[in-house]
């Protein structure tokens, strides 16, 4: 018997993410791509001590109104509601646009650990989560803050260090339309991060603008299968 994947609403789809958990979100950091009703959700569900990866650690309503007229809501919500512990990603703020991010603010009060990773490292990182890899040597962050407590390796006559794989407990997504199924379909800057997270997850949450039957979609243009989702909630732009 089929299992339904189909969630009537965001907060119903993220219910028991609990306190603790590592949750991975999806997209490059502005609102393309970004699950922005999954993560309304997760904020009212109120959870604390979480584990948050993503590319970017967002802006806050109020300076997302500097990049889309009327904003829009990231990633900053959750730590002006303190709700996260630690913050792993490439970018925790957006340079030049002062006052500070939530997730500044945070960090200096010493509320928030960050913990961060080369762009490219990040997305290898994950890739490696969700094959199941045990990690990678990379060049990248050698002789800087970035290569310190990990294992150095000399291939050829160039210094690698040792990246680790990334997972989580659940991964909160966004794609442009899926199949009952949970076949996906991205458009434009979702192709960054979402694809990979979906398979590094134990669960697999998907925000998508268009939900149809199985079939309907062109296999061509399906970037991840349905086999590593868990969940979708339609949610029109």
């Amino acid at each position: 018997m089929a299992v339904n994947k189909v969630m009537a609403s965001c907060d119903e789809a993220v219910a028991d993410i609990f306190d603790g958990a590592t949750v991975m979100v999806g997209g490059f950091g502005s609102f393309g791509g970004l699950p922005v009703n999954l993560i309304a959700a997760l904020s009212r569900l109120g959870v604390k001590n979480l584990t948050l990866i993503a590319n970017m650690g967002g802006v806050g309503l109020e300076l997302s109104k500097r990049i889309k007229p009327g904003g829009y809501q990231d990633l900053g919500i959750l730590f002006e509601k303190g709700q996260v512990r630690k913050f792993i990603g490439s970018v925790p703020a957006l340079g030049g646009m002062p006052p500070t991010s939530p997730l500044e603010r945070q960090h200096k009060e010493g509320k928030v650990e960050i913990e961060i990773v080369p762009q490219g490292t990040l997305a290898e990182r994950i890739r490696c989560g969700g094959g199941g890899l045990g990690g990678f040597y990379t060049p990248v962050g050698v002789g800087t803050v970035v290569e310190e407590g990990k294992e150095k390796k000399v291939i050829g006559d160039r210094e690698y260090i040792l990246e680790l794989p990334l997972t989580a407990d659940f991964a909160l997504i966004k794609a442009h339309r899926a199949d009952h199924l949970g076949n996906l379909v991205y458009h434009g800057t979702a192709r960054c991060f979402n694809p990979v997270m979906a398979a590094a997850a134990g669960v697999t949450i998907v925000e998508v603008d268009e939900l149809v039957p199985a079939g309907l979609l062109d296999p061509e243009t399906v970037v991840t299968p349905h086999i590593f989702v868990n969940r979708i909630v339609e949610v029109s732009r």
